[in-house]
């Protein structure tokens, strides 16, 4: 547990940072603690950074001690709103990654009916199988990869681990058409309002109305647990899922914006 002194001026008290955990540091002044920072591996392997202070010198001695003991590259979230966190940030040697756009999706049939198309079959929870959701999940991937690529795909979305993914098939509903696995939504129901994590479709079947089916059945069902709204989270640059939200008559709630730190080149 390495300190790190830091005296903000005549007549000031000195702060100290420590790491205090494998994942905390703390800076403390006169006996207080003044400021938070925190050090998150998400699943994806990435490693996010988040600080709670309120005074600047604060912010920048907890991320120089926060990065001086972390591996890059490393990352952040922030409401785009909130331009003083933002500016602490980049004072760090953070620079923009993504931006994700929030929805609120009303649950309603009657804003979010959709036809199902010919030939098409919808199974959810304990009809989906995990060995025909595996080979749909690892389809998908290779075309999202070959084309934008995976990073522009929502942050919780569960990453490869060894060529494959965690899979729980209670959490998704699945596209059949000839008996074949052609789409999937990811529903996480952990939080107080359902999120939908990820919507997606075989590059072959797209244009179908398959996307706009499945999210019509699985907020339908929403609706019929007495649920109102759900939320998604989608980047700005997915036109697609874009559109097909704001037909469903979603709401734009906010932005987050995510950033980055680097290794600086030598």
């Amino acid at each position: 547990m390495n300190s790190l002194p830091f005296s903000p001026g005549l007549g000031a008290h000195t702060v100290t940072v420590s790491r205090v955990a494998e994942n905390q540091w703390h800076a403390v002044e006169n006996d207080l603690v003044v400021g938070r920072g925190h050090a998150s591996r998400r699943l994806d392997g990435r490693t996010f950074l988040s600080i709670d202070t309120w005074r600047g010198a604060v912010f920048d001695r907890l991320a120089d001690a926060m990065l001086a003991d972390q591996s890059t590259p490393l990352y952040t979230v922030v409401d785009e709103t909130d331009r003083d966190l933002a500016a602490s940030w980049e004072r760090a040697g953070f620079t923009s990654w993504r931006r994700e756009r929030e929805f609120v999706v009303p649950t309603d049939p009657r804003i979010t009916s959709a036809p199902l198309p010919t030939g098409v079959v919808i199974a959810t929870a304990g009809e989906v199988a995990e060995g025909p959701l595996r080979e749909l999940d690892h389809a998908i991937r290779t075309e999202v990869q070959a084309t934008v690529g995976w990073q522009t795909m929502p942050a919780e979305v569960l990453p490869w681990q060894g060529g494959t993914t965690p899979i729980d098939p209670s959490k998704y509903t699945v596209a059949k058409q000839d008996d074949q696995y052609v789409g999937l939504v990811r529903l996480a129901t952990m939080t107080r309002q359902p999120r939908i994590g990820l919507i997606a479709v075989r590059a072959g079947e797209r244009r179908h109305g398959i996307g706009r089916a499945l999210l019509s059945h699985v907020l339908a069902d929403l609706h019929r647990a007495g649920i109102e709204t759900a939320s998604a989270e989608v980047n700005e640059t997915n036109e697609a899922a874009l559109a097909l939200l704001e037909s469903f008559g979603a709401r734009r709630t906010g932005s987050n914006l995510e950033l980055v730190h680097q290794q600086e080149k030598a």
